[in-house]
């Protein structure tokens, strides 16, 4: 099976890299066009069976501690509208796009990838922001309106092209830090790398045998 592994950084992916050196990956850069553009231009010179994004995330609540490795079940972005005096309204509520024209749906970039239902881990719901808030109030916002339980920099972006291209994928998604905590030192990112990439180590030798 050909796989790709993608992260933002190399830093979250490091130990896998350092394990597995004839893995494939594409380090696409932080944020949103620069994930589209990267992954875009890798599938439009090379065919992938699988596709695998690894990363850190944030959690908007407790319910997943610190370090927990989550799957991405479906992902969305949250960023693109207007935020105004009645609150925030996406593209789809101000009807300037149709929330169902593939690949999304309510504008939800669903994963329905088989594997996404055999693979031991936490399913969760995710946003894709541009800009990450310390404050409190335009978290709750966005916590409110999409009943999510993490938000990343990439994850819709990494979705959208997979389902565009129609190949297989998963995000991986290690909790690093809770929602507008903006003081690393209370992060867990070491230990959230050590368990991204032990998960990633783990699906990676599925697909293979």
């Amino acid at each position: 099976m050909h796989v790709l592994i993608i992260s933002a950084t190399a830093q979250e992916i490091s130990p896998f890299v350092q394990h597995h050196p004839g893995t494939e990956v594409l380090i696409t850069g932080v944020t949103v066009p620069a994930t589209i553009f990267s992954l875009h231009q890798k599938l439009s010179q090379q065919h992938y069976d699988f596709i695998i994004q690894a990363g850190i995330a944030g959690a908007f609540t407790d319910e997943f501690p610190l370090s927990q490795v989550t799957l991405v079940s479906t992902d969305r972005f949250a960023d693109t509208g207007a935020m105004e005096a009645d609150g925030y309204k996406d593209v789809y509520d101000m009807k300037l796009a149709d929330a169902n024209i593939y690949p999304y749906r309510e504008g939800w970039l669903d994963n329905n990838t088989p594997m996404i239902h055999t693979v031991d881990l936490p399913k969760v719901k995710a946003i894709t922001i541009n800009t990450i808030h310390e404050e409190k109030a335009y978290n709750d916002i966005l916590h409110s309106k999409y009943n999510v339980d993490i938000e990343s920099m990439e994850g819709a972006a990494f979705h959208y092209c997979c389902l565009q291209q129609k190949v297989s994928f998963l995000q991986l998604r290690a909790i690093s830090n809770y929602v507008g905590e903006r003081k690393k030192e209370k992060w867990k990112l070491k230990e959230s790398i050590v368990n991204l990439n032990k998960a990633l180590d783990k699906i990676v030798h599925t697909l293979n045998h």
